[in-house]
């Protein structure tokens, strides 16, 4: 899709855009708000037991559990968006995600209790539950024939939340108090949800070099879809644990004093940002490259750093730490278009829709479990060789996943030898 990607927009320009590429502007915003709202939490607790322990304790582990419920309703209502989306409309999900997620958020910053608090972080995560089934299936119909680079960019956007929230949560609460790190992102997502009902819905028949689905094999469609679910129940958690205990790493293992706020912040943003540049490269590689030979050597990368993360010291942690994210991001865009390759289009939404529900509710496990962990050792090595381990299942399934060249040639399936009737 032309102009996806391309310059820089400013707010005059985006009125220009072709109404497609409007559609990808706001999709992939959207997408940096979803990961950088469900991080606010992990860097934001340093400040909380500094700032008020009488109201939240000084424990980390404690605090940290309460965004469990956040990430089981991010992950349940998942489910249900592909069945909304055929009676709403895209449209009216995306507007309800910005001003609902927009407002939980907000609204967090005024919680005086760790119980309400936890309430409105759950309201945030039920509203951010719409964007993974809704928005990933418009970017991936808006890519046309450049499926890669479209998920790719998208990627490098839930990437950028993901390592500015470390970064301008710690900054805020810092300088402003904890309060102000939920509800100045939050008043800006939902400003942009007020904007984004203005535009007119999505319409895929707009997008340029747009080809007919292939008939690929059952076969190959059942053993794609079976690695893709195996996948989501491990990724979830690896990828949802790493970005949420990346703040305490770095206070641990490089700043050793919890008052360095600030200091902490931007080592977690150095580290994470390496993972939105892999996504952009990989969303190049996927669209001239089979996904096998693109998802090998980002699992084998995963499970050695993740390994060495759990007794490393001093400045090899932020190396380390920024090759595991490199190669946890790298895998979601990876995921992704395995989705687009292999299923239809008019089964997308709801395939994302399971995957995220099961991929999310493995990313619900990871808030408890990281308190846990770290309450029952005194730190994050323990944490990190159990990561370690789940992440050696992904290996598994970038093994099993297929490797044809059909990806790439789609006419070809229809001549593959799976396609050709038994004698």
């Amino acid at each position: 899709m032309k102009g996806q990607g391309e310059g820089r927009l400013g707010l005059k320009e985006i009125g220009m855009l072709s109404p497609v590429t409007r559609q990808v502007v706001f999709i992939n915003a959207a997408h940096l708000f979803t990961h950088y709202s469900l991080l606010i939490l992990a860097t934001a607790t340093l400040a909380m037991v500094q700032q008020q322990p009488e109201i939240f304790g000084q424990d980390y582990g404690p605090l940290i559990a309460i965004g469990t419920g956040m990430f089981v309703a991010y992950g349940l209502l998942a489910l249900p968006m592909g069945w909304l989306s055929a009676r709403l409309g895209r449209k009216a999900l995306m507007v309800a995600y910005f001003c609902g997620a927009g407002a939980g958020m907000a609204l967090a910053g005024t919680a005086q209790s760790p119980m309400v608090l936890g309430l409105w972080l759950g309201v945030m995560g039920a509203f951010s539950a719409i964007y993974h089934p809704i928005g990933t299936s418009i970017i991936v119909e808006a890519g046309g024939d450049r499926v890669g680079r479209a998920v790719g960019i998208n990627g490098v956007f839930g990437n950028l939340g993901v390592a500015l929230a470390p970064l301008c949560t710690g900054l805020i609460a810092w300088k402003f108090g904890w309060q102000w790190a939920f509800i100045a992102p939050g008043v800006l997502c939902v400003a942009l949800g007020l904007l984004y009902a203005l535009e007119p819905g999505f319409d895929a028949s707009q997008v340029k070099g747009t080809k007919p689905f292939p008939a690929i094999p059952r076969v190959l469609v059942r053993r794609a879809v079976v690695v893709l679910m195996l996948i989501a129940m491990v990724s979830g958690l690896v990828f949802n644990a790493f970005t949420l205990l990346l703040p305490k790493l770095m206070e641990e293992r490089l700043t050793n004093a919890p008052e360095l706020l600030p200091v902490v912040a931007v080592l977690a943003f150095a580290a994470t940002i390496c993972g939105g540049i892999t996504q952009y490269t990989v969303g190049h590689w996927i669209d001239r490259r089979t996904l096998k030979q693109v998802f090998m050597p980002l699992a084998f990368a995963l499970v050695p750093s993740l390994l060495l993360l759990s007794f490393l010291d001093g400045w090899p942690v932020l190396v380390f730490s920024a090759v595991a994210a490199a190669a946890i991001f790298g895998q979601v865009t990876v995921n992704e278009t395995m989705t687009a390759r292999y299923v239809a289009p008019e089964l997308r939404t709801r395939l994302y829709s399971i995957r995220f529900t099961v991929g999310f509710l493995g990313a619900a496990a990871a808030s408890p479990l990281v308190g846990m962990l770290h309450s029952a050792s005194g730190s994050l090595g323990l944490s990190m060789l159990v990561l370690a381990g789940v992440a050696a299942v992904t290996l598994v399934c970038a093994l099993a996943f297929p490797d044809r060249r059909e990806e790439l040639q789609p006419e070809l399936w229809a001549v593959s030898p799976e396609a050709q009737p038994a004698e």
